[in-house]
């Protein structure tokens, strides 16, 4: 047996062993499919103990990679929107913006689609055409459609999935478009993070078809979601738990805050709850649905720490700081979004704060609902 078969049952063993990996099907089908032909270009590392974090690139053949490959991380494949690892010699202080997920969490998550041959399935986000090719040798290549936003990264994808000898409909563009053309789909898959379920899913699923996708907000915390579209053409369905996070489509990314607003003005008032309680990932996920244009931010105001909501597009804002254990709450622009945040979060702790595994979102015209 070859290095690569004996990293690659390694994994899969793994895998299998702490319960990541639960099926039989879905292990045949990860055994099938080598993750390093689909690292061919590299990946980047980040340099321990780096802030802001510093990434560097192992190529191909070079130390580290092939074991690399193997083992049940994310590896970032590129940075900056447009920079390889070939393209970098030394080390690059840029945010990363593709990457191939760890194959624990794309194995829990093609389980957790409950998809089966004779489906058709959409996968949004090709990355690097690993999950591609684990759901072409689970189905069939001409049940699955990939649609990948970068063209770079949708280009080697395409490359590494002929490598491997499958074929699927590869589509460059807007994956928040899903591809109507192959459609009605039976499941969609997303491997990015969405702020909002596009309304284009919704209406290329068919009714009693479902969508897996992590829903994130601009308060930092996401959760993994299995949504089942309705005749109506809504849609409801389970948090799955886990904390998943992805990267943000590239559409749904928050806005830049531009010029701050004058938070010393504003009316005040004592906060019904406190400005830590946003540092539970918990309460961040079910606060986001009051809010959820609304992002935060710590400042130095006067000597004074301050926690801050701003919502960019209504030009609303609340700033809460802490005084001998009470907390204070200033609020300005149109929405009032502490006193939002407030009775979201008073209805959850109504009902004895469950936990996320206990909640149902709800996706409709009117937008996207939390409830237990």
């Amino acid at each position: 047996m070859s290095v690569p078969e004996q990293l690659h049952h390694q994994l899969v063993d793994g895998l299998t062993a702490a319960g990541a990996l639960r099926t039989r099907a879905w292990k045949a089908a990860a055994e099938a499919v080598p993750r390093h032909q689909f690292l061919t270009g590299g990946f980047f590392q980040q340099v321990p103990d780096s802030s802001p974090a510093a990434w560097r690139p192992v190529l191909e053949g070079g130390t580290g990679w092939l074991s690399g490959c193997y083992t049940d991380e994310s590896l970032v494949t590129q940075i900056a929107g447009t920079i390889r690892p070939a393209d970098v010699r030394g080390e690059i202080l840029r945010e990363p913006t593709s990457s191939s997920t760890l194959p624990s969490l794309v194995l829990r998550m093609l389980e957790d689609l409950q998809a089966e041959p004779g489906m058709s399935v959409l996968e949004i986000g090709t990355g690097t055409g690993y999950s591609t090719a684990l759901l072409c040798t689970r189905l069939d290549e001409d049940s699955v459609t990939s649609v990948e936003y970068d063209q770079d990264v949708a280009e080697r994808a395409h490359r590494s999935l002929a490598t491997f000898g499958v074929h699927p409909t590869l589509v460059t563009g807007d994956g928040l478009l899903g591809y109507a053309e192959n459609g009605p789909y039976d499941r969609i898959i997303a491997t990015c993070g969405v702020h909002t379920v596009p309304t284009a899913w919704l209406e290329q699923t068919r009714p009693g078809g479902q969508i897996l996708v992590t829903v994130g907000g601009w308060l930092g915390a996401s959760e993994l979601v299995r949504l089942t579209v309705h005749d109506d053409g809504t849609a409801t369905g389970p948090v799955l738990g886990g904390g998943v996070h992805f990267m943000l489509a590239r559409p749904h990314l928050p806005p830049p805050f531009g010029l701050l607003p004058d938070l010393s003005v504003g009316k005040e008032r004592e906060a019904l709850v406190g400005g830590d309680v946003l540092d539970d990932r918990a309460a961040r996920f079910v606060a986001q649905f009051a809010v959820p244009t609304a992002q935060q931010l710590r400042l130095n105001l006067d000597g004074r720490d301050e926690r801050v909501l701003i919502d960019v597009e209504s030009e609303s804002w609340a700033a809460l700081h802490e005084d001998e254990g009470r907390w204070t709450v200033r609020q300005g622009g149109p929405v009032a979004l502490w006193d939002a945040v407030e009775e979201h979060l008073g209805r959850w702790h109504t009902t004895g704060t469950p936990g996320l595994e206990e909640a149902i979102i709800r996706v409709d015209s009117e937008g996207q609902h939390i409830h237990w």
